[in-house]
């Protein structure tokens, strides 16, 4: 089967699954009205529904099949360098915090497509304004390493 409108209905169908059993841990209903548990459990209810229909259509119609979709040569290491990336950040930002994280994952994004020097001051830029606009304006503390940034 290399159909991937069925996998992609499956993923939504589990996922829907887990969450819609998971809603009901919150209260469905608050001395005000709709508790924390209405909108997860209607959302997840909809979700599986809508997946149960694409999944029939999937399976009577789908013309998309997964090697179609997969990207090949430099768009596929884009793909890896972003998912490496990515799973770098949530490696390293325990210990080297926000900042360094930051700048050492977009330097490695940033580099695919322009020059070093230019990926690394776009990198920094970023960084340093997330990090401003996030710890002073909006008051959210993000993760700091033993210098405070």
């Amino acid at each position: 089967m290399k159909k991937l409108g069925v996998y992609v209905a499956l993923f939504f169908f589990i996922y829907g699954v887990v969450f819609f059993g998971l809603s009901f841990s919150l209260k469905y209903k608050s001395e005000f009205g709709p508790g924390p548990g209405f909108l997860p459990t209607w959302t997840n209810c909809l979700l599986i529904i809508c997946s149960v229909l694409y999944l029939i259509s999937a399976f009577k119609k789908d013309l998309t099949f997964i090697q179609d979709v997969i990207p090949k040569g430099e768009g596929f290491i884009n793909v890896l360098v972003t998912i490496a990336s990515l799973i770098l950040f949530m490696v390293i930002v325990p210990f080297a915090g926000f900042v360094v994280s930051s700048i050492i994952t977009l330097f490695l994004l940033f580099s695919r497509g322009y020059r070093w020097y230019l990926g690394l001051g776009m990198a920094t830029t970023v960084t340093f304004i997330v990090f401003w606009v996030f710890g002073s304006l909006f008051g959210i503390p993000l993760p700091v390493n033993e210098y405070g940034w």
